[in-house]
């Protein structure tokens, strides 16, 4: 049974293994493995939502994948959430293009017909890649010494868009930013 779906920006592989070191060490070290465990891919959500219909998303965003260009990016700082999930986080540098990304992305979406939760409202979103879920409150402090270790920033791009089920975290399809073929 599905606890929902999210729209996921994905980085070059470069970019990527940058964020799996993070999720490697802090698994080795036992404080989080949650991201490693429901088989996530280092990503920013750009929109989640308990209910929508995949096979009428799957068009609407290869077409707004088409138009769009890698987006550059650069992962500038180390937050962490205000909730119960105790997740930890690298956060991109704000760019006009990428706010603007998110934001047509869910323009188009609201065209759709598809409910936008405040979370990813133009004036609410907060751009983030997890890299760890669920910390023990009691390891946060190393946790974040953990990742101060990593020489920030790590610069990349993001290079593709998908739409993913979860958890565990199931990928319905992908499509690359700025391909216009059929893949």
């Amino acid at each position: 049974m599905s606890q929902g779906y999210a729209i996921e920006l994905y980085f070059d592989p470069a970019l990527e293994n940058q964020v799996l070191k993070a999720w490697n060490v802090l698994a080795r070290r036992q404080i989080s493995t949650q991201l490693i465990e429901i088989e996530s891919r280092p990503h920013i959500t750009l929109f989640s939502s308990p209910f929508v219909e995949p096979a009428k998303l799957e068009n609407v965003i290869r077409a707004f994948a088409s138009k769009q260009e890698p987006l550059a990016l650069s992962f500038s700082s180390i937050g962490s959430l205000p909730n119960d999930n105790n997740v930890l986080f690298l956060s991109p540098t704000p760019s006009v293009s990428l706010l603007q990304f998110q934001s047509q992305l869910c323009e188009i979406m609201k065209k759709e017909g598809v409910e936008i939760g405040e979370e990813y409202r133009t004036d609410c979103w907060l751009p983030y890649c997890a890299v760890a879920q669920e910390v023990p409150k009691t390891r946060m402090a190393e946790a974040f010494c953990v990742l101060r270790d990593l020489k920030l920033p790590v610069a990349g791009y993001a290079m593709d868009i998908g739409l993913v089920e979860f958890s565990p975290v199931r990928e319905l399809f992908s499509f690359v930013l700025g391909n216009t073929v059929e893949a």
